[in-house]
């Protein structure tokens, strides 16, 4: 047991992770971070969660629900604001942590973060071959059942339309992040510009009395969670926080960003701040348009919402841009998850073959690794069941990162270099971002917390049994 203890607290030096990544490119700017964030976050959620979200939850106050789900997000993203300016490594939260805490807990969080990369990748594309096979049905385009949905969804036997954008991106991507940061930049412009055009568009159908009560009164649906008064708002909140934990893939490609003191903290905040606009507004438009009753079960509610409000041309080219859109989360996701699988090869805390770099200097055994998991995940597990797990994980590192702000204060301006940005209200700002991130994660479905659970415990008998005798040797 006490060596255990010892392996789990032996700190990582800063000056070995900057030597392990200087082989990497920095070719990455604030422009490319922005997008990468805006494209990540602003994603597959917010053309479904809004309506989902309100009908099953809070009904009109779940714009409530998507600015308390931002604050906790925006509290934590000041504390990934700090971390990545002053420890501008590959892997983010995995990373940190083996410095600030040790390669134990840096294994846990980065564990989590695993987790929620294997299965966002797979959530991204199986939504988007939903709602791309929802746009192509009218044109006569139909695949068989069999290759339309996953295992034992819908007479499905296995996702093609999932398994090929995946295999799109990690293609893209084998080609150099440059190349990818170009294509994010554009597919995020059009989408915003899709969004901007329902706010507008949609505005003008608002019946004002479509918002009353603003809270409706509160009762326990039949699967026992809540719904109206401030339980169902709380209840909307765990639902959506899924929305917001895109910046983490900003801070996942820090060691690839140009000046990263400047970069990160522009590119996390910025991001995050955009995003929050896009998704309240999206929110007062959508519930205001038709009552919350009628998103109930309605996987698409944007396009409804607009066909049914007299503007089916304009539903049919915001949905279409959404689809193309959605490439923008599939290549933030993908990219992050295998930097973060690059790390843990890098480290020998899992095979070394995955921190190797091809002769591009791209970690490509990291990413075929994702790719395969999560088509396997995308392409057998139904979008349902995928929605429920992406959080968890990533609520785990959140909370690491926000108390490892009190490790690398102190350490800041000695062994480690002053940030270009320091989280506000130190000390107490990082407690509050901690507790906001434990009663979010307090709040997810219980199978997604059974299912996390089991993650963890498989994850720590990993470590004992492979990682930590690897890095035995390495030492």
């Amino acid at each position: 047991m006490g060596k255990l203890w010892s392996k789990m607290t032996q700190k990582k030096d800063p000056k070995e992770y900057q030597q392990k990544d200087a082989h990497l490119l920095q070719v990455l700017g604030v422009r490319d971070f922005l997008a990468l964030g805006v494209g990540t976050i602003v994603s597959t959620s917010i053309f479904t969660l809004p309506g989902i979200v309100a009908a099953q939850h809070a009904g009109p106050a779940v714009v409530l629900s998507f600015l308390a789900a931002a604050i906790v997000a925006g509290l934590v993203a000041f504390a990934y604001a700090e971390m990545s300016s002053a420890l501008p490594f590959a892997g983010s939260a995995y990373s940190w942590i083996n410095v600030v805490f040790g390669e134990g807990f840096g294994w846990i969080a980065g564990w989590a973060l695993i987790a929620e990369y294997f299965i966002a990748v797979a959530f991204v594309a199986s939504g988007l071959s939903a709602n791309l096979q929802g746009l192509l049905e009218p044109l006569g385009f139909k695949l068989p059942a069999q290759l339309s949905a996953a295992f034992g969804s819908n007479g499905g036997m296995i996702d093609v339309i999932a398994i090929l954008v995946i295999v799109i991106v990690a293609f893209l991507l084998s080609r150099g992040t440059s190349n990818a940061a170009q294509v994010e930049n554009l597919l995020v412009i059009l989408k915003v510009a899709a969004i901007l055009v329902f706010i507008v568009v949609g505005a003008t159908a608002i019946k004002f009395s479509n918002y009353q009560p603003f809270i409706p009164p509160h009762k326990v649906n039949p699967d026992g969670t809540s719904f109206g008064g401030w339980q169902g708002i709380y209840a909307g909140i765990s639902s959506i926080f899924l929305s917001y934990i895109g910046f983490d893939s900003i801070a996942a490609n820090a060691a690839e960003a140009k000046d990263p003191a400047k970069t990160m903290p522009r590119g996390i905040l910025g991001s995050l701040l955009i995003a929050v606009a896009l998704f309240s507004g999206v929110s007062l438009v959508l519930v205001g348009m038709f009552h919350y009753t009628n998103y109930t079960g309605n996987a698409e509610p944007v396009g409804w919402a607009l066909r049914h409000a007299g503007h089916p041309i304009v539903a049919t080219v915001v949905q279409a841009i959404a689809v193309i859109g959605m490439f923008t989360a599939l290549i933030g996701m993908t990219l992050a998850g295998s930097r973060l699988l690059y790390s843990f090869g890098r480290d020998k805390l899992l095979p070394s073959w995955l921190g190797e770099l091809n002769q591009r200097n791209l970690p490509n055994h990291a990413l075929i690794l994702l790719s395969i998991v999560a088509i396997f995940l995308g392409a057998v597990f139904p979008f349902s069941f995928l929605s429920q797990l992406v959080s968890a994980g990533t609520l785990i590192a959140f909370m690491f990162v926000t108390l490892g702000i009190y490790k690398l204060r102190p350490r800041e301006g000695k062994d480690l270099p002053v940030p270009g940005f320091k989280m506000p209200l130190y000390p107490v700002l990082p407690a509050v971002a901690f507790i906001g991130a434990l009663l979010v994660f307090l709040g997810l479905d219980h199978m997604a917390k059974l299912v996390t659970g089991i993650w963890f415990i498989f994850g720590i008998l990993v470590y004992i049994f492979y990682g930590m005798h690897a890095t035995d040797q390495e030492d």
